[in-house]
């Protein structure tokens, strides 16, 4: 049953005592506004109308969370706070001898924010704040960019991977129990027994290829035994994994015994204790193990719209409308302009944002060696002609398919001009023939797009993406560098709440002239 504030005031209250916690700190600003930002009411679906012991208020266990992800402590750090740190009890008006839940009752609190779809509460309704207050217009710019969010899970290597799969299938498959494990081979049932790497000289070549030999074996034959259990879920999903790991990690060579591949899989997994976790590059010289993170922020309010998990594999831009989508539905706003970097800047994306009404604003890469990049060269797709920097023109043009089997024009320059030219080895890098030219399916929208990005419009538009950044920067600051928990879901729930921590930050800024303003828009939302 859910369990709510006491309106009845104390005078043990910490706000009720002189205190020296600041008036402009983000505490004392949080407890001006906590009982009105915050209702039990919101939240009464998550709990059972009329049976049970009263639970913790959640309007409480709201602020709880939001200070938690503030100050970017623990479970049990939080609670160590919340009975010795006079900051919180006044940013939660709590009563000096306020006796703190268990650590546990956080993770329970979460938990039921999951099951209920309540994961963005507290972002959505900063956001219901900003709206009311007129700072959140309908119509909204956006500024996007993504950052690394390094995962919570153990990245394994290839042998554990394979080690701990064959323990997850026969698990799933209930070999755990003693009745069923007394059939197992003992080989297998080792897997069950212990969990530690094969006792082997790992520094020895042979040896680690012997280990390989031994772990392939024994996972196909734990994946014959999952075929019988077939129709449990659990299985068939423990069994897929393995099959992802070896069909990702492991090669034959021509004797048929397995070697670890070379390279790395697209969609390679590297955790079994977070599946999801990837193996993701922001840049090229930057790699990480984790997510990425969408950020969206209005460039008119300077508010978080959107702080996405996305796969660490995925392009920045791959999921452009998605999270445009996801913007306009969950903060009510129309999005009328995107302005991002190169990455999001695609002809693909440009022609799908058009179609929307949505202007893409991100200028077009230069290319490792902009003198000879492709965007160096004159396309006329009327003629068709293509002429390279050094002024040498070819109409010699052959019909070609893109990778998503669209048609597209492939030029080609004759080997004996491009050989003459001073800048052959900068731009042929074929050994018999000179360089090629492909166009794109929408290559007239990139020119145009090349065009205006060279516009002190486009420039004066662009420099606005550096409010992007700050965010992403405040959000670090608060501890969304690295996820706290397993899953996409659970660090969902931390990226938005990290977000809302953000957002209420700033809108102490936009309310800070203006505070008659706040408590009438705030009692205008509560109805009070």
């Amino acid at each position: 049953m859910i369990g709510r504030r006491q309106p009845q005031r104390s005078l043990f209250e910490a706000q009720a005592w002189p205190h020296r916690v600041p008036a402009d700190s983000f505490y004392a600003r949080l407890g001006a506004v906590i009982e009105q930002l915050f209702r039990d009411d919101d939240l009464a679906e998550m709990y059972c109308p009329d049976n049970g012991r009263p639970s913790l208020p959640p309007s409480l266990m709201s602020g709880i969370l939001l200070l938690q992800f503030y100050d970017d402590v623990s479970d049990a750090e939080a609670v160590a706070r919340l009975a010795f740190d006079l900051r919180w009890k006044v940013a939660l008006t709590l009563t000096l001898d306020f006796d703190p839940p268990h650590p546990t009752s956080l993770s329970v609190f979460r938990a039921r924010l999951l099951e209920h779809g309540q994961e963005r509460y507290a972002f959505n309704r900063l956001l219901a704040v900003g709206r009311a207050a007129g700072f959140l217009p309908e119509t909204v710019t956006l500024l996007l960019d993504t950052t690394p969010q390094w995962g919570a899970g153990a990245v394994q290597d290839t042998y554990t991977l394979i080690r701990k799969g064959i323990r997850r299938v026969l698990k799933a498959a209930g070999y755990a129990a003693p009745v069923k494990r007394r059939g197992l081979a003992a080989n297998l049932a080792a897997y069950l027994e212990s969990d530690r790497k094969a006792d082997i000289d790992w520094h020895d070549p042979a040896a680690r290829a012997a280990q390989l030999k031994v772990l392939v074996t024994e996972a196909h034959a734990a994946l014959d035994l999952a075929r019988a259990e077939s129709d449990n879920a659990e299985v068939r999903t423990a069994g897929w994994l393995l099959t992802k790991i070896l069909g990702d990690d492991v090669v034959t060579d021509e004797g048929g015994d397995p070697q670890i591949g070379r390279g790395v899989a697209p969609d390679r997994i590297v955790s079994l204790t977070d599946p999801e976790l990837r193996h993701g590059h922001k840049t090229e010289a930057r790699h990480f193990d984790g997510r990425k993170v969408q950020v969206a922020v209005d460039a008119a309010s300077e508010l978080l719209l959107a702080v996405e998990p996305l796969s660490a594999n995925r392009s920045d831009g791959a999921d452009l409308l998605e999270i445009v989508g996801t913007v306009e539905a969950q903060a009510d706003v129309t999005v009328a302009q995107v302005i991002a970097d190169t990455s999001y800047g695609t002809a693909d994306n440009r022609v799908a944002c058009a179609a929307r009404g949505i202007e893409l604003v991100a200028p077009l890469p230069d290319g490792s060696d902009p003198a000879v990049a492709k965007a160096a060269f004159r396309l006329d797709l009327t003629t068709p002609s293509a002429t390279c920097p050094a002024g040498h023109t070819t109409t010699t043009a052959h019909s070609a398919r893109d990778p998503q089997g669209r048609p597209v024009l492939r030029f080609h320059f004759p080997r004996a001009v491009c050989e003459a030219c001073p800048l052959f080895t900068r731009c042929v890098h074929s050994q018999t023939e000179g360089r090629t030219l492909t166009t794109h399916y929408h290559e007239a929208v990139l020119q145009a797009a090349r065009e205006r990005q060279a516009t002190p419009e486009f420039q004066a538009l662009y420099r606005q993406r550096a409010a992007v950044e700050r965010k992403i920067a405040d959000l670090m600051d608060h501890g969304l560098r690295r996820a706290r928990y397993l899953g996409r879901l659970k660090v969902r729930l931390q990226n938005y709440w990290t977000g809302a921590v953000v957002n209420l930050k700033r809108l102490f800024r936009l309310f800070q002239a203006d505070a008659p303003r706040r408590r009438q828009v705030l009692a205008a939302m509560t109805g009070t």
